[in-house]
C-alpha cells in the first residue's frame, strides 16, 4: 500500500472568521441630543389614540422621530444602512400624515351639523367617519319650521322619521294641555321612535308646535334602519342617545305631575303610570307617607 501524498492533494485551508469584537469599555459621551430626541418622539407617537385625529397624532410624532434618527445616522459616516432605513421610514410617515390630513379636510360639515356633532356625538367618541355616514343618511338637509306651525298633530301625523331640533323651541301638548318644551339638540320624536318596532306603524299621541322659528334635521325610518343594519356601532349610539333623551323628558315631566290634593307623583313608578285617574286619586288619599327630616319615613 502506497503512502498518501498530501502535497499532491493540494488541500486549501480556509481562514477562520475573527471573533466579534467585545466592548472593552463604555464610551465617554452619550449618542447626542438628536438620538435621544428621536426616541422621545417615537415614544410619544405610540401613545396615539383611535380615529382620524389619533392617526394624525401617531404619524406626526413617528415622522418627527424617524427624521431625528435620519439626522443622527447622517452624522455617522459608517452607518449608511441605518440612514437609508430611517430615511425610508421618515418618508412613509410623512406620506401617512399627508393622507390623514387630506381625509380630515375632506370630512367636513356645515355649521349646523358640526354643532350637532360637538353637542351630541363627539362626547360619545363617535369618529368623523361614522358621523359622515349619519349625515349622509339625512341627505344633509336642514328643515325649517315657522312659528305656530305644527311639526306633528296628535292622532294624525304618522311616525315615519327621527328628528333633532337644531335651533328654536317646540311646545308639546296633549289634548290642548301643555306638557313640556323641546330645546335645541333634543329629539323631537324620541318616545314615538322608541315605542315602535321597525315593522310597525303609528301616529303621534301629542302635538308639537313651534314657539319661534325652528330648524331641525330628520332621518327617515327606512333609511336609518338600513344604516343600522350595515353599521351596528351606529345603531348602538342612536339607541343610547334616544333613550337618554327619553329619560330626560320623563324627569322633566316628573315635577309637573300633581294630584288634585296637591301631592306629587313619581312617573318612574309603574303603579302610577298605569293607574286610571280616579284610582290614582284614591291611592293618593290612602298612601300619604309622613316625611321626617326631609326624607320619607
Amino acid at each position: 500500500m502506497e503512502p498518501l501524498d498530501f502535497e499532491a492533494m493540494n488541500f486549501t485551508v480556509k481562514p477562520t472568521a475573527p471573533p466579534h469584537p467585545l466592548c472593552e469599555e463604555w464610551r465617554d459621551g452619550s449618542e447626542g441630543s438628536v438620538f435621544h430626541l428621536a426616541h422621545i418622539f417615537l415614544c410619544l407617537g405610540f401613545m396615539g389614540g383611535s380615529g382620524l385625529y389619533g392617526l394624525l397624532y401617531l404619524f406626526t410624532f413617528l415622522t418627527l422621530g424617524f427624521f431625528c434618527c435620519t439626522l443622527w445616522a447622517w452624522s455617522d459616516p459608517c452607518s449608511t444602512d441605518s440612514f437609508l432605513w430611517t430615511f425610508a421610514l421618515f418618508g412613509v410617515g410623512l406620506g401617512q400624515v399627508l393622507h390623514v390630513g387630506y381625509r380630515l379636510r375632506s370630512v367636513s360639515f356645515d355649521k349646523d351639523f358640526q354643532e350637532l356633532y360637538n353637542c351630541m356625538f363627539k362626547r360619545l367618541g363617535v369618529s368623523l367617519t361614522h358621523f359622515g355616514k349619519i349625515v349622509a343618511c339625512s341627505e344633509g338637509d336642514v328643515h325649517t319650521l315657522d312659528p305656530d306651525h305644527c311639526f306633528a298633530v296628535e292622532g294624525k301625523t304618522a311616525i315615519d322619521k327621527l328628528s333633532v331640533l337644531l335651533s328654536g323651541r317646540i311646545r308639546v301638548t296633549v289634548n290642548g294641555e301643555f306638557l313640556h318644551y323641546i330645546y335645541p339638540f333634543q329629539f323631537l320624536d324620541s318616545p314615538e321612535w322608541d315605542s315602535l318596532r321597525p315593522s310597525e306603524d303609528g301616529v303621534f299621541q301629542v302635538t308639537l308646535r313651534a314657539d319661534n322659528p325652528c330648524r331641525y334635521v330628520a332621518w327617515r325610518r327606512k333609511k336609518l334602519y338600513l344604516l343600522f343594519a350595515k353599521h351596528r356601532y351606529i345603531a348602538k349610539i342612536f339607541a343610547l342617545i334616544v333613550r337618554n333623551d327619553i329619560a330626560e323628558k320623563l324627569y322633566s315631566l316628573n315635577g309637573k305631575a300633581f294630584s288634585k290634593s296637591g301631592h306629587r307623583y313619581d312617573l318612574r313608578l309603574p303603579t302610577y303610570c298605569h293607574m286610571p285617574g280616579t284610582e290614582l286619586e284614591k291611592t293618593d288619599d290612602l298612601l300619604q307617607v309622613p316625611v321626617q327630616g326631609g326624607r320619607a319615613a
